[in-house]
């Protein structure tokens, strides 16, 4: 089903349907009620977050079954191009059901979204079994939606088995996503400059596996060499805490080669982590960090809430520009005097 049939019925029957019909249509894999649920999520009014929390909290005993895998990269890397290639891999020959959640940059002017994928991966958004869900991030901190946590709960409890989520691109959206994903996959490119020297390396120690993308064609030789020194360079960087030892390799996400190796690779990760109990393990503290992101968040919103609070605010906002007060000690003014 497109994704654009699917936008069409949503403006349609989101308001039609109680939170139960809307459940009951989450656990019968419908796509059209999966649509609704993450749009309620994505809302800021005040009802549809109501609806939402209750279906998320009935969401929960049917999730955290599925392989959350993280995939980023630096603009032009081919990330969509190697999700829609991975993605077609994992439903048509192992039989897995994908939900790929695109977070696209919102303009911080205006607050509007490319939201690109629509038009993207389109090979893939028409299987049987996939589904796509461009989100605009709207600011959110790392260029990642603010609804992606509870996006993956939906998803899940939908049935999907494999939640593959891209990032904008590289930067503070990496450490965001390492936070709700089992697995995080760095796609990189052979003789990509010196430019990106000073953010690889913190990049490059959150990857569990580094794929140099693009190794087809003249670019074959280059790729292979880059191999050997992101391997070599890996020697370097302190152990894991899951006991995993990261990996390098090669593809072509056009061509799709080696996009087996890259599946087979996620298996071992995976065995790996359950065996030792790491999975467990990661998953708790990452629903603690979900808690802690979702209390900070609502306290800021209810402490925004209050006229006398906005006033206030801004009054010390221009004071902390002209230099006349420290950040700290205006918000410690603004707590203290707070309604």
């Amino acid at each position: 089903m497109s994704i654009n049939k699917n936008i069409r019925q949503l403006t349609k029957v989101r308001k039609e349907y109680s939170t139960s019909e809307i459940l009951k249509g989450i656990l019968s894999r419908d796509i059209t009620f999966l649509s609704i649920a993450i749009t309620l999520v994505e809302s800021s009014r005040f009802d549809d977050k109501q609806k939402a929390h209750e279906i998320i909290d009935a969401c929960l005993p049917y999730s955290g079954k599925s392989k959350r895998i993280g995939i980023t990269g630096v603009p032009g890397v081919g990330k969509s191009t190697f999700i829609e290639s991975f993605g077609q891999y994992l439903i048509k020959e192992k039989n897995k059901k994908v939900a790929v959640l695109a977070v696209d940059p919102s303009s911080n002017r205006n607050k509007g979204s490319i939201l690109g994928d629509k038009t993207r991966m389109e090979t893939l958004s028409n299987l049987e079994g996939a589904f796509i869900r461009p989100s605009p991030s709207m600011g959110s901190l790392g260029g990642v939606s603010k609804a992606t946590r509870e996006t993956i709960i939906l998803c899940e409890a939908a049935g999907f088995d494999t939640i593959l989520i891209e990032t904008v691109g590289v930067g503070q959206s990496e450490v965001e996503v390492k936070s709700m994903v089992d697995f995080f996959l760095l796609l990189m490119l052979a003789g990509a400059g010196d430019e990106l020297q000073g953010i690889k390396r913190g990049i490059m120690e959150m990857a569990d596996l580094l794929v140099i993308n693009k190794a087809e064609g003249e670019n074959l030789k280059p790729a292979r060499r880059a191999r050997t020194e992101y391997k070599n360079a890996l020697h370097l960087f302190p152990a894991t805490t899951s006991g995993w030892i990261p990996k390098v390799e090669t593809c072509s996400a056009l061509e799709a080669s080696n996009i087996d190796l890259v599946y087979n690779i996620t298996l071992q990760y995976f065995n790996l982590i359950e065996k030792n109990g790491f999975f467990e393990k990661q998953r708790k503290g990452q629903a603690l960090e979900w808690f802690r992101k979702a209390l900070e968040h609502e306290i800021i919103q209810q402490f925004m809430q209050n006229e006398s609070n906005k006033i206030r605010s801004k009054a010390l906002e221009k004071l902390v520009i002209e230099g006349k007060r420290s950040p700290f000690s205006a918000v410690d003014e603004l707590i203290k005097n707070a309604n």
